[in-house]
């Protein structure tokens, strides 16, 4: 199913239609304030297990992240984090930013990393974050198979210390696939619609992958550059 939706004001009616595709187990690709991603409820494993596969990677492997409403799901999916975190958090999200950080029990164990961590987002997308919402805890967040990242400074498309799967090649290589595949709606719901259960029209989608910053040292460490700029200055 291809569901369009309002960027700014997205229709409650369909943002309830997908939210129950996830809560049954389905898979969904929506739109960010970076690039269009896959999805599911993190509570559904075989539907972890399925965008796993749709990737063509292990769960255990995969180093997945997830979208959450707000700051109030900090308490609930990581550990306690220090009041200068919190508030280096608090200046840069919602944002274009992936934060590693401690998990907490509560976050499924096919979603943490062999360093009991978790990457965590909250996106400036409306559209994301009316899921959110409305299903009532976080929503997986990976990338598209095959995505070719455009490339935006240096570093590597990295995540929780180690290659993203299915991330692009390095910066400066040749994109392999026309960037219409994984930004226009309307391609990916002609390339996915075998394998997702509905795919979400918000419109054209980036090409510039979230920053991902590493928060569970003594400092945070950038990972990888993406779209977020990233200004922190070690003292």
């Amino acid at each position: 199913m291809l569901l369009h939706l309002h960027p700014d004001n997205p229709q409650a009616r369909n943002i309830r239609t997908i939210t129950e595709c996830l809560q049954d187990g389905g898979v969904v690709i929506y739109p960010t304030d970076t690039i269009y991603g896959l999805g599911c409820d993190i509570f559904q494993h075989k539907a972890v297990e399925r965008i796993s596969q749709i990737k063509q990677v292990d769960p255990a492997k995969a180093q997945l992240s997830f979208i959450c409403y707000d700051l109030s799901d900090l308490s609930t999916y990581t550990k306690s984090i220090s009041t200068p975190l919190y508030r280096m958090l608090k200046t840069y999200l919602p944002g274009p930013y992936t934060f590693i950080l401690p998990a907490s029990k509560e976050v499924p164990r096919i979603l943490k990393s062999k360093k009991d961590t978790i990457g965590l987002r909250i996106p400036d997308n409306n559209i994301a974050r009316s899921l959110v919402k409305e299903l009532g805890h976080p929503i997986l967040s990976a990338s598209l198979p095959g995505v070719f990242f455009a490339a935006h400074g240096p570093g590597q498309n990295v995540a929780h210390g180690r290659k993203m799967a299915n991330d692009g090649p390095s910066a400066g290589a040749p994109v392999a696939l026309p960037v219409e595949e994984y930004t226009d709606p309307e391609r990916i719901y002609e390339n996915f619609r075998n394998r997702v259960d509905i795919v979400v029209n918000g419109g054209i989608g980036g090409i510039i992958p979230s920053t991902v910053i590493d928060c569970t040292g003594e400092e945070p460490v950038v990972l990888r550059k993406g779209l977020g700029e990233w200004e922190m200055e070690t003292p």
